[in-house]
């Protein structure tokens, strides 16, 4: 491919390395190698991720009336409806650690943050295709703004948590300041996923589209807005079986209460979701290569 020869701040990035370009060689062969590449890479992305993320967040919001405004509503609309649900008695609700506000509210924020951490790398690597055929750069930045996308709007989110914790003069635990730790692996958790599923989003478009079906039932599979229940096998299923969980209720509880309930749990998937994210990640940056070489120029 013939780059381009105007200068903008994208092509004075360093050119990917050759461990990422399709050759005859298997690209593991040297391992080492490899792994050196990949961090060299995530390095040299800093620049350019941080003025992607700019550029995004400008476009995303700025044409808009409400702006960032809708960073909040769909937080606010929903929360607003389960508590109207559990208040009109349409839905029975075990009682809950703290005010069922704040318990739902919290959910509901952690909730989005992973859902859309878990949607971030498909929605990149779809938005991105343009510059991924004509430009080389980085692989590992478009992901990487992503995330950032989903931390900016997670921590704008927070401030609803903050905001109905003093309405409600509910005094947060010291562990509040341990809660940013257990929000960002659950995030991670969320990005493992999507990274593990660009390969198949990108070449079948069922992927993307029946995402919505499962995550809605994956909702109500975690308990976002009931309690975790205690008995068998629910208690099973819903927290044991389900990654989701055992990181949002800590997340939650270190929020609020600083009582975990689950903090083995939760230690053995931050520790699963560690090694499957390397895991992923090398998986995609071999398979990176072959998914451009498909997409129509």
């Amino acid at each position: 491919m013939v780059e381009p020869r105007d200068t903008t701040s994208i092509q004075k990035m360093p050119s990917a390395p050759p461990s990422i370009q399709v050759t005859p060689d298997p690209q593991l062969a040297r391992p080492g190698r490899f792994l050196r590449g990949m961090v060299a890479d995530l390095a040299a992305s800093r620049h350019l991720v941080w003025l992607l993320l700019l550029r995004s967040l400008r476009g995303q919001y700025r044409p808009s009336l409400l702006g960032y405004s809708w960073i909040l509503l769909p937080t606010l609309a929903t929360t607003l409806i389960w508590i109207t649900l559990n208040k009109a008695q349409i839905i029975q609700v075990a009682a809950t650690d703290v005010p069922y506000t704040v318990y739902v509210l919290t959910n509901i924020v952690l909730w989005q943050g992973f859902l859309d951490a878990l949607r971030s790398p498909m929605q990149q690597m779809s938005s991105s295709q343009a510059m991924l055929t004509k430009v080389r750069f980085p692989r590992e930045a478009i992901f990487l703004v992503g995330l950032g996308e989903v931390l900016f709007t997670l921590v704008i989110r927070s401030g609803l948590i903050l905001v109905v914790l003093l309405a409600f003069r509910f005094v947060p635990s010291p562990t509040l300041l341990l809660a940013p730790l257990a929000i960002a692996v659950l995030c991670l958790l969320g990005v493992t996923i999507g990274l593990l599923l660009v390969p198949l989003a990108t070449l079948y478009k069922d992927v993307e589209r029946s995402l919505t079906i499962l995550t809605t039932l994956w909702f109500f599979a975690t308990p976002v807005v009931y309690p975790p229940p205690t008995d068998w096998p629910q208690s099973l299923i819903i927290i044991h079986l389900n990654p989701v969980s055992p990181l949002l209720i800590t997340a939650r509880e270190l929020l609020t209460t600083g009582v975990l309930s689950y903090p083995g749990m939760f230690t053995l998937y931050t520790a699963l979701t560690l090694v499957v994210l390397v895991a992923a990640w090398i998986v995609l940056r071999l398979s990176l290569p072959h998914l451009i070489a498909r997409i129509p120029g």
